[in-house]
């Protein structure tokens, strides 16, 4: 990230899950890991109003929880597709995990072109994979001293993301620092809730309690709700730089036809 980059989303508490490269083969999560998973997954809330999905993508797609500069009142999505590169330390499990978070998230967003690239010159993502101990030196190094100190003192992130936009209000390039050595579920946690906020929704919120952009949940892995996020802010009808007032103009039918893709996808009608 760029000094001048005006978003980023920290995550203060653990956060994300997990799934390939092509030709290498993702580890197991360990028992304890896959069961906390699996125990979210069978809680899940997988229906919800109208209203209540209407609420959530207004908080997590307006605002932002950290920003630098800009405006904050207008959609921010990507445009054209995106290519997500992993780099940093030598852990090919981790980048494993990376790919197959990357192609869960391509199967369940229906209009969203997102896939792995072979390097970073061909990504507009680009995930830092570092040690827990080299944390803060790498967001000083992306930052600068002085925000990275605010960064600690006020969160404490165990991961963060952030994103370059342009006037139109379409993001050019997201940054994604995530550690390796705090263990499979917190890994995947941060490794979902990091990449979906860097392709737009950045605003966390306490207020919604289906969300992974709450800093009070924990997922491991990409849930219904935040499909429905997902699905409206890549819509084609849900344009960058659009208002809170445009927005609301097409969301009945943009939400009409998300609901039958989340629904195929996840087989909720069976």
């Amino acid at each position: 990230m760029q000094l001048s980059q005006p978003f980023l989303h920290i995550a203060a508490a653990i956060l994300a899950a997990a799934i390939v490269l092509t030709g290498i083969v993702t580890p197991p999560l360990h028992a304890a890991e896959l069961a906390a998973v699996t125990t979210r997954q069978r809680s899940e809330k997988k229906l919800f109003t109208d209203s209540e999905i209407t609420d959530g993508f207004l908080k997590t797609a307006f605002g932002a929880e950290y920003h630098l500069a800009g405006r904050v009142d207008r959609i921010r999505k990507y445009e054209l597709p995106v290519r997500v590169f992993a780099e940093g330390i030598g852990r090919p499990d981790r980048k494993a995990q990376i790919a197959k978070v990357v192609g869960d998230i391509a199967r369940r967003v229906q209009h969203l072109n997102i896939a792995m690239a072979d390097s970073g010159e061909d990504a507009n993502v680009v995930v830092k994979l570092v040690r827990d101990r080299d944390l803060y030196r790498t967001i000083t190094t992306f930052y600068g001293s002085d925000r990275a100190k605010e960064i600690r003192s006020s969160l404490d992130p165990q991961c963060l993301s952030g994103f370059r936009k342009n006037e139109a209000f379409e993001i050019e390039h997201s940054d994604v620092i995530l550690t390796v050595d705090n263990g499979d579920f917190i890994f995947l946690d941060c490794a979902y809730e990091e990449l979906l906020q860097s392709l737009g929704p950045i605003n966390d919120t306490n207020s919604v309690p289906w969300t992974m952009f709450n800093d009070n949940v924990q997922m491991g892995y990409f849930d219904v709700f935040d499909q429905y996020i997902l699905n409206i802010l890549y819509d084609p009808r849900i344009k960058a730089g659009m208002t809170v007032q445009e927005v609301h103009t097409v969301l009945p039918q943009v939400l009409a036809d998300v609901r039958v893709w989340v629904t195929r996808i996840n087989g909720l009608g069976e």
